[in-house]
C-alpha cells in the first residue's frame, strides 16, 4: 500500500458523467541509469539460479538502533552460471562476509548491488547454499510506510516499539537478498530474531520455538513460513505484545488467527480485531480460500499505519473504523469498517497469493485490493453499498501518469493504480453483466495462478478469455494511457448520435444506458453511430458504474 493516498493531501473534485477536458497521451521521457537496470531485470547473474529457502538469523539492539545478522540462501542451480551471483543490500547496511562450502567469497560491488565470486563447481540441479552477514544501522522510516526502512518508537511506558516496512524500498533496505519480485523462496522462510528481554519479535507464519538467553537478558523467536513468500512481505515487528488467538471456520477447515498488540491497548485491539475473521470470511467469498492456511492469519499492532506483509498483517489505524477516521470514498460507506483491516488483509490474496513479476505491474496488487474494499462492503452491507463506495472513490484519480511503469527497471506506474485500478475492475464487472461469472473469475486467478508470479498481460488474458469479452482496449486505454473514455452523444428529432471520444481510434467497450429508465446495451465505437428510436424527448443517462465520463453536445 506504498503510495496509498498521497493523492489524499490535494484532493480535487472529481467530473463524473459530465463535460470534461480532453486529456492527450502521456509520454513518460524518463532516463534509468544501470543501476536501475541491475536492480530491476533478470540479469545473467540473478538468471541462472533458483531461490528456494532463507534461513534469516537478525540480532536486534534497540538502544543503539542496530541489527546483525546472517541470512542463508538455499538455492538450486537452473542452468549454466556466469561465475558469480547477484544479490542485493543497500547502504548504509554492510555486507560484512559471504560463506559457501566453508570457504570466504570475495565480491564486486556497484552501489547496493553485490556480485558475489563463486568458487566451487555449480553442476546444473545442484541444491547449494550461501550465508551472508551482515550488519549496521538500517535506514530509518521517515514516513511509513511510503518511506519505508526500520521505525524506531516507544509505547507510552517506554517501552520500544519497532517495525519494518519496505515495500518501495525491498527488503534490501535491512537485509540481504535476492530483491526482485519474479523469484520467490518457493520453501518459504525461517526467521530467528533476538531481541532484549521484555519485548516480543512477531514474524511471519507460525512461532516454532522462543528461547531465553538469562545470561545475555535476550529471547530468540523462530518463525516458520513454508509457502513461498515475496521479499517486501517479510517482516519483523518488536514491542510489549500480548497475544490472543481464535480459530476461524474456513473454506479450507480451520485457520489459527493469531493477534498481537500492546498491552496498553488490548481492550481496545481485542474489539477491533473482530473485523479480521469478517474480511476472511468476504475475502473467501469473493477470492476463494485464504492462501496460506499453514502459516496462520495474523494482525500485529505497528506504530505506523500498516501493509500487507504476508501471514503477518500489520495495523495502525487507531482502533477506528474508516482510514484514521476519514471515509476515502466520501459517502459514509468508509466509516463503516476499519480500511486497514480490510485493505491489507485483501492483499493476502493480490499481492502475496498472486505477485507480480515486474514492479511496473503493481496494479495486479493495489487495484484488485482496492477493490476488495467495495466487495468486503458488499457482502457485508449489501450490492447497493458496494458499488456506492468503489463510485466514491473515484475523487482520487488523477489521471497523471499511466498505472503500469516502466519495467526492468524497479519503477512504480500512478497512484490511481488504486482507485483507478478498483473502478477499472468494477468497469469490467458491468461489462461481463454477469456476478456468479465474475466471482467465478476472481476466485479462479488465485486458484490458477496460486502461489505464483504473474504478469500484467497474464492476468489481463485471463479476465478476457474467462469472460469471453474482448477487453484488450479496455486494458490497455485503463491502464496503459492517461485517457478516460468519454460518452459522447447529441439528441436530435431524428434520432441520437454517439461515441467514445477521448480514446484511441480503434477503442470499442459495450456501455449500459438507460432511455426512459429502460436500460440498453449498446457498442460505441470511434466512429459516430445512430440510435434512429431515441430522439431529443428521450431521457438518455450512461450507467454510473462504468469509469466514464460524459458528454451531451446536443444543440436544441
Amino acid at each position: 500500500m506504498r503510495h496509498l493516498f498521497f493523492t489524499l493531501l490535494t484532493v480535487s473534485v472529481s467530473i463524473f458523467l459530465s463535460t470534461t477536458m480532453v486529456a492527450q497521451p502521456f509520454d513518460r521521457g524518463e532516463m534509468y541509469s544501470r543501476q536501475d537496470s541491475l536492480r530491476g531485470s533478470n540479469t545473467p547473474e540473478r538468471a541462472w539460479w533458483d531461490l528456494r529457502h532463507y534461513r534469516l538469523a537478525v540480532w536486534v539492539y534497540p538502544e543503539k538502533q542496530e541489527i546483525e545478522g546472517v541470512n542463508t540462501i538455499t538455492y538450486v542451480v537452473k542452468s549454466d552460471h556466469p561465475g558469480r551471483l547477484q544479490i542485493e543490500l543497500q547502504k548504509p547496511m554492510v555486507l560484512e562476509q559471504a560463506v559457501q562450502n566453508g570457504k570466504s567469497l570475495s565480491w564486486d560491488q556497484e552501489g547496493m548491488i553485490y556480485f558475489i565470486q563463486l568458487q566451487d563447481e555449480q553442476p546444473v540441479g545442484s541444491r547449494q547454499e550461501l550465508a551472508l552477514t551482515f550488519g549496521g544501522k538500517p535506514k530509518k522510516a521517515r514516513r511509513a510506510p511510503w518511506d519505508g526502512g526500520f521505525s524506531w518508537t516507544k509505547d507510552d511506558e517506554g517501552n520500544h516499539f519497532i517495525a519494518t516496512s519496505n515495500q518501495g524500498e525491498g527488503s534490501s533496505v535491512w537485509w540481504p537478498s535476492k530483491d526482485p519480485p519474479l523469484d520467490e523462496p518457493e520453501e518459504g522462510i525461517t526467521e530467528i530474531f533476538t531481541v532484549p528481554q521484555g519485548l516480543v519479535a512477531v514474524g511471519n507464519g507460525r512461532l516454532t520455538k522462543t528461547e531465553r538467553d538469562r545470561k545475555n537478558k535476550q529471547v530468540t523467536y523462530t518463525w516458520e513460513v513454508t509457502n513461498p513468500i515475496n521479499d517486501y512481505g517479510i517482516n519483523i515487528n518488536i514491542g510489549d505484545y500480548v497475544n490472543w488467538t481464535e480459530t476461524y471456520a474456513g473454506e479450507k477447515g480451520d485457520l489459527e488467527c493469531s493477534y498481537w498488540a500492546l498491552r496498553q491497548n488490548e481492550a481496545e485491539a481485542r474489539e477491533q480485531f473482530k473485523q479480521g475473521s469478517m474480511t476472511l470470511e468476504a475475502m473467501e467469498h469473493w477470492f476463494g480460500p485464504y492462501p496460506f492456511y499453514e502459516d496462520t492469519y495474523k494482525l500485529v499492532h505497528v506504530p505506523y499505519l500498516g501493509m500487507e506483509h504476508q501471514s503477518s498483517v500489520t495495523y495502525g489505524n487507531n482502533f477506528g473504523n474508516g482510514y484514521l477516521g476519514r471515509d476515502l470514498s466520501q459517502t459514509g460507506v468508509g466509516l463503516q469498517f476499519d480500511f486497514i483491516i480490510v485493505h491489507e488483509s485483501g492483499h493476502e490474496w493480490f499481492a502475496n497469493n498472486i505477485t507480480h513479476q515486474d514492479v511496473a505491474d503493481m496494479w495486479i496488487h493495489e487495484s484488485f485490493t482496492n477493490y476488495s474494499e467495495s466487495l468486503f462492503v458488499e457482502y457485508h452491507f449489501g450490492k447497493e453499498s458496494g458499488w456506492k463506495y468503489v463510485r466514491g472513490t473515484r475523487s482520487n484519480i488523477s489521471n497523471d501518469i499511466p498505472i503500469i511503469g516502466p519495467y526492468n527497471v524497479r519503477r512504480e506506474g500512478s497512484g490511481d493504480m488504486y482507485y483507478k485500478g478498483g473502478n477499472m475492475l468494477h468497469t469490467i464487472r458491468q461489462i461481463i453483466n454477469d456476478d456468479e461469472k465474475w466471482r467465478s473469475i476472481l476466485r479462479g486467478l488465485n486458484e490458477d495462478y496460486y502461489h505464483q508470479t504473474v504478469t500484467s498481460q497474464m492476468v489481463e488474458d485471463y479476465i478476457a478469455e474467462k469472460s469471453g469479452e474482448f477487453l484488450e482496449p479496455v486494458f490497455d486505454l485503463y491502464l496503459r494511457d492517461v485517457r478516460v473514455p468519454t460518452f459522447s452523444y447529441r439528441q436530435t428529432p431524428n434520432g441520437t448520435q454517439y461515441r467514445w471520444s477521448n480514446v484511441p481510434q480503434d477503442f470499442i467497450m459495450p456501455l449500459d444506458i438507460m432511455v426512459n429508465g429502460e436500460e440498453r446495451r449498446i457498442i460505441p465505437t470511434y466512429r459516430w453511430q445512430m440510435l434512429e428510436d431515441v430522439t431529443w424527448d428521450d431521457e438518455l443517462e450512461a450507467s454510473v458504474d462504468y469509469y466514464i465520463y460524459q458528454e451531451d453536445q446536443t444543440v436544441r
